[in-house]
């Protein structure tokens, strides 16, 4: 069996043993899409319908290198941001010794100090993260640790708003426009942000927050958590994080739908600048990509600018080159991007649509990368 369709089997298995209702996948290489595919059926409804390539996913933890890392990066590459600027410079109750070094370079390397939530359900307005943000206290002294936090993404985005003069939404759909292979961007000048909205949600080839209308039902469905208010319902192309959803569907740490191809464009981009390729659309140049996969310096973390990195307890198993670099999804989803080999890895599940459990989706996610091999 060679390995694609070895992966194939570990996808169809994982089905069955109902770790996930729905499955898409993309692998490629800096310049195509090698090996694409869907399984399943939107959900385990004996009438549901099946899942294809055009199935859009909640993409949740994806957003925070897909659409926030990438804004930040290009707000880096203009000069608009500084990794090394405090947090303090940007939010009024962001203040005290505990917490007056912390930088956006620690928000991004989960090395904030910063809890993984909040302890109480999510405010209601931007005001109001701010400050229950910014007064919790720290778990950890900043630097010392890592720990994986929702909060430190969700005040990025706020930030980077603030300094690019637009939401997060709309900086992140300007670099989508440069990503479509058939955009009207030629790499100069000053794009026509009027038209950016438009051509994001009439288009699913690309990442985008939210979903126009006619596509929301064809969403794979999600099932909120038990402390979600709006538990008792499915979410169809609705997002599953309860954070994001507060915030109106667009945040820092989770938000963005797309369906594998979309996620393909996107990796494709990236891998292309992290192989040396120096007409990358902005802002994937590669001192910029090398920049921030770049494994953190902080104790014990495998943590990058947003990324995280290859160990051989990683969610992309043991066959990933040491240079790979990647991210996971709560919803089932994973990114995964290996320059050495010229390859990425993009697999989207519903697992949160009565599918298994996280451990369960993370032995999936080991036996689909290692399958592929040398693929």
């Amino acid at each position: 069996m060679n390995g694609e369709a070895a992966a194939r089997r570990v996808i169809e298995d994982a089905h069955r043993a109902r770790t996930f209702p729905a499955a898409a996948f993309d692998v490629g290489t800096s310049s195509t899409s090698l090996w694409t595919g869907a399984i399943g059926t939107l959900t385990f409804e004996a009438a549901a319908p099946p899942a294809t390539l055009a199935t859009p996913f909640d993409l949740a933890s994806l957003t925070k290198v897909i659409a926030t890392t990438s804004v930040v990066m290009e707000l880096v590459r203009t000069g608009k941001l500084r990794l090394d600027e405090p947090v303090s410079a940007f939010f009024a109750d962001w203040r005290g010794t505990d917490r007056d070094g912390v930088t956006v370079r620690d928000l991004l390397e989960h090395a904030s100090g910063l809890p993984a939530r909040l302890i109480d359900q999510p405010p209601g307005t931007r005001r109001e993260f701010e400050h229950e943000i910014g007064r919790i206290k720290l778990e950890y002294a900043p630097r010392a640790s890592s720990v994986y936090s929702d909060l430190g993404f969700i005040l990025l985005a706020f930030l980077a708003a603030d300094r690019g003069g637009a939401p997060l939404a709309e900086q992140f759909e300007r670099i989508t426009v440069r990503l479509k292979a058939d955009a009207t961007y030629d790499g100069g000048g000053d794009l026509d942000v009027r038209s950016v909205r438009l051509q994001a949600d009439r288009d699913p080839d690309v990442p985008t927050f939210g979903l126009a209308p006619d596509l929301r039902a064809l969403a794979a469905p999600t099932r909120p958590m038990d402390q979600d208010v709006r538990r008792g319902r499915l979410l169809a192309g609705e997002v599953h994080d309860n954070y994001a959803a507060a915030l109106g569907g667009d945040a820092g740490h989770a938000g963005l739908f797309g369906t594998a191809p979309a996620v393909g464009v996107f990796a494709r981009a990236v891998l292309k600048a992290a192989r040396g390729a120096t007409d990358a659309p902005l802002p994937f140049t590669p001192a910029l990509v090398t920049e921030f996969t770049a494994r953190t310096t902080v104790p014990g973390s495998s943590r990058a600018l947003g990324w995280d990195t290859m160990l051989p307890t990683s969610s992309c198993g043991t066959r990933l080159s040491p240079e790979a670099f990647g991210h996971v999804g709560f919803t089932g989803t994973s990114l995964w991007i290996d320059p050495p080999r010229d390859r990425y890895f993009v697999l989207l599940t519903n697992r949160v649509c009565d599918g298994g459990t996280l451990e369960e989706m993370r032995a999936v996610r080991r036996a689909f990368h290692d399958a592929l091999g040398e693929t």
